[in-house]
């Protein structure tokens, strides 16, 4: 049996009474799994078989093959979705890029999902080359891509399918920022979300359709944005911020979040829960009911055999590289996104100690390290290769260059600036430390800058340690591009924080007061 973690569930009421023309469908959605075809721990990094055995593991493909079968028992009409961000995040990405997400999201049936920022983490190719192994559509409403030649007249911003003998019109979202998220290229040029979104809805409205769906990778707060923008979008089922919805400890809103008529979902991410939307729509397509809650996918269910040994399959090439031992963490080591995209966390400092210590002797005195890039943490105990590839699976390089200091000043306003949004882009650091008044407009949030503890000269030039993602702008950092004597090809970053770790072993997570919050 799947646990559900609510037992009561959010029911709007738009009308009284039922008519029998009201069409009622079960959406089933996911969303941010990011490569979590394994089972995942408590701290969405790599369970051991150990473990899982014991029942303390959580989600993993198998897990998602009986649980979405079970919800689809409980209902005679549904569909299944996925919010974006299938890519990225374990070694069967790195190894497999889009060929194994395409191969089980076909076996579990998927009905439609949008592009996420992370689809484009190795360009347009690799997207297509998805694209063309998936059994259905991938959109992407709010971009031009007709000037991309591997994507134009192929990634659509919307489609229709049919289901218990009604129309229902999907539309895809995207970061509009997925420029700096990501490598879509130049070819591609992303707009607002809402206009992108109504003018969708207007082409879909006109051809007849009344129910619309839009599978939204753009984050909780712009859904809510959307929703209140924008008319007859009647649920939108988000992704991108990771945002776990309903009763539970720890939710950010309600499951469904009502904004006007419109209905707002989202399932945390990793395959720990599969959402569970149960709607009605009178014989008109006016949302009359919306209700449910997210599933949560524990050891109370059962595995899927035939996955199970699927998925090991596809793990035998990459055994040697993950098993390797290659460290020890003397207690866990934070990453989690909450906490290291909003304040100094021990997996942020780790890491941007590791940088700037494999390049001091080069007179680098500052590293800066975008959270975005911090994908789970680290549990106590031996330190594998594949944990640290989890943290950290994007292969970037160790970028050395020189900036002023107003420039590093700017760098960390960036940083802060979208801090209530949970982005990405919140600095993580080493040699430098600064204030932050998260209450302040962005821009002017920045204060206490000190550099090997003086004041930061706006004028003078320092030496800083990125990745190559960051340097080359990556999340909103533009004022890094045209940097002086910047070298982008260092070590990967992986191997240079394993290597740090076993440097210090058994490695002792700390911080130490470098990012002071008002």
């Amino acid at each position: 049996m799947i646990s559900r973690i609510l037992t009561s569930t959010c029911a709007l009421a738009l009308s009284a009474g039922a008519a029998a023309a009201d069409y009622s469908l079960t959406i089933l959605h996911t969303n941010d799994f990011h490569a979590r075809f394994e089972p995942i721990s408590k701290y969405d990094s790599g369970c051991s078989s150990e473990d899982n055995a014991a029942g303390e593991c959580f989600g993993g493909t198998a897990r998602l093959v009986t649980a979405i079968a079970d919800a689809r028992a409980r209902t005679n009409n549904s569909i299944l979705v996925d919010g974006g961000d299938q890519f990225q995040g374990t070694l069967f990405y790195t190894y497999y890029k889009g060929a194994m997400a395409a191969e089980f999201m076909n076996k579990l049936g998927y009905d439609a999902m949008t592009v996420g920022n992370h689809e484009f983490d190795d360009g347009p190719e690799v997207l297509r080359g998805f694209m063309d192994s998936v059994e259905f559509p991938v959109l992407m409403s709010n971009a031009d891509v007709s000037g991309e030649p591997l994507l134009a007249d192929v990634l659509m911003k919307s489609t229709v399918i049919e289901q218990g003998g009604e129309k229902i019109g999907l539309i895809g979202l995207t970061p509009q920022d997925t420029d700096e998220l990501a490598s879509p290229g130049d070819n591609i040029i992303f707009t607002d979300p809402s206009d992108a979104v109504q003018g969708e809805v207007d082409k879909l409205t006109e051809a007849g359709v009344n129910k619309i769906i839009v599978l939204s990778h753009s984050g909780y707060v712009v859904d809510q944005q959307v929703a209140a923008n924008t008319t007859g979008v009647d649920v939108i089922v988000g992704g991108h911020s990771n945002t776990l919805l309903g009763d539970m400890d720890g939710a950010a809103g309600s499951y469904p979040t009502m904004v006007g008529d419109t209905a707002i979902v989202q399932a945390y991410a990793y395959g720990k829960f599969l959402g569970e939307l149960n709607v009605t729509f009178d014989d008109a397509g006016v949302l009359t009911e919306a209700s449910g809650a997210p599933l949560l996918i524990d050891g109370q269910v059962a595995e899927d055999e035939t996955t199970v040994a699927r998925i090991a399959e596809l793990a035998e090439p990459l055994e040697e590289i993950r098993n390797k031992v290659v460290a020890v963490a003397a207690s866990a080591i934070e990453g989690n996104r909450d906490v290291c995209r909003a304040m100094e966390c021990s997996g942020g400092n780790l890491i941007a100690d590791a940088m700037l210590d494999r390049v001091a002797d080069q007179g680098i005195q500052i590293a800066i390290a975008n959270s975005g890039g911090i994908r789970a943490s680290i549990d106590e105990g031996d330190v594998t290769m594949g944990e640290v590839l989890t943290v950290l699976p994007f292969q970037n390089t160790l970028s050395t260059f020189y900036v002023s200091g107003e420039t590093v000043v700017a760098a960390l306003e960036n940083g802060v600036s979208q801090i209530e949004e949970g982005a990405g882009r919140f600095p993580q650091v080493a040699g430098i430390t600064f204030t932050v008044d998260a209450a302040a407009e962005a821009g002017s949030r920045v204060s206490d800058v000190m550099v090997a503890g003086e004041p930061i000269d706006l004028a003078a030039t320092y030496g800083l340690v990125s990745n190559n993602y960051v340097r080359n702008g990556g999340d909103g950092y533009a004022m890094f591009k045209d940097a002086s004597d910047a070298y982008d090809f260092g070590p990967d970053l992986a191997d240079v924080t394993a290597e740090y770790l076993a440097e210090h072993a058994p490695y002792e997570p700390y911080t130490d007061g470098r990012i002071a919050m008002k």
